[in-house]
This record gives C-alpha cells, sequence and structure tokens, in this order.
C-alpha cells in the first residue's frame, strides 16, 4: 500500500509550511527504508531550502502534477516542478502511465512530452477520462523527471477505491 501513503503526502502539500521529496526511484523493492541516505537527504536539503529561505530560483521538487486538458483520444497534462523542463529519465519513451475511458478500467498508455506537457493516450480509448502515473507499490518503470533531475510524483486523477488495480 505505498500508494496510498504517497498520495497522502501528496495531499499534505495543501498544508501551509510543508514540503516533499520524491524518492521512489532512490529505495529498494522490498524496503519501505531505502539504503541511499545521502541522496534522500540531499532531496529533503533542497525542500527545506526552498521553504526556509524562500529561494525563488531553486528547484526544489520534481514534476507534481497540476492539470488536465482532454483534446479528442489524448489527455494533456501541466506540472509545476518543471524546472528548466521534462525529460524521460532514460532519453527514450515515457513509461508508467496508465488512462481510462468511462468505464474507469486503467490500460497501459503511450506517453510523450511536448512544450513541457505530457501528453498521454491508447488507441483502445477514445474517450478518455482519468490518468494515473507511477501507480503501484513499486513503480520501477516511472521514468519522468525534470531537467535538474528530480523524479515527478507518482499521482492519480480518479478516486476509486480501487487505487492499487493495475492496469490491462
Amino acid at each position: 500500500m505505498a500508494w496510498f501513503c504517497r498520495e497522502v503526502q501528496l495531499q499534505s502539500l495543501s498544508v501551509p509550511n510543508t514540503a516533499m521529496a520524491v524518492t521512489i526511484d532512490l529505495g529498494e523493492w522490498n524496503d519501505i527504508h531505502p539504503l541511499n541516505k545521502k541522496d534522500v537527504g540531499g532531496r529533503l536539503a533542497l525542500a527545506a531550502r526552498k521553504l526556509v529561505y524562500q529561494d525563488t530560483q531553486l528547484v526544489s521538487t520534481g514534476p507534481i502534477y497540476q492539470s488536465m486538458k482532454i483534446e479528442g483520444q489524448k489527455i494533456m497534462l501541466a506540472f509545476t516542478g518543471i524546472g528548466s523542463g521534462l525529460i524521460a529519465r532514460d532519453d527514450g519513451a515515457l513509461k508508467g502511465f496508465a488512462i481510462a475511458g468511462s468505464d474507469k478500467k486503467f490500460v497501459w498508455a503511450e506517453a510523450s512530452i511536448k512544450n513541457n506537457r505530457v501528453i498521454v493516450w491508447n488507441d483502445r480509448i477514445s474517450k478518455p477520462v482519468a490518468v494515473r502515473y507511477a501507480w503501484a507499490d513499486n513503480p520501477a518503470e516511472a521514468n519522468l523527471y525534470n531537467k535538474e533531475g528530480l523524479p515527478a510524483s507518482p499521482f492519480r486523477m480518479d478516486q476509486s477505491k480501487e487505487g492499487s488495480d493495475r492496469p490491462d
């Protein structure tokens, strides 16, 4: 149920004077306590510097989902925390995105970056309504980052009780 903890942490950002460090790429698949404490601490230090010193030039987080726009069979996603731009970490295709139509059945999706927005689609979904990203206990395939090297926060647009269901 790591996805549930991540969701609650993301929601806590609405509380004033809070910050979050995404570490989905630093841990081990079977242990919530990553061995790589140095990089975890570095990301937490970035968040603290931004929060305490109000450094408006400092990029302290990776991309965080902000809004969506449906255009035909595709969903366009906007993010905060994009820094100097969005990238796929391995310079390949974006991974870890799933999309659903009105039936709310998620399937793996294609995704690409255009003008610092992420475009998500699956040719089988004619009228998409929701997207999930890195929505798993161990989202090892997730590779959306900003150019500063910080990973995107996992998110979901739906609020179903079946939040942990994997796409077909």
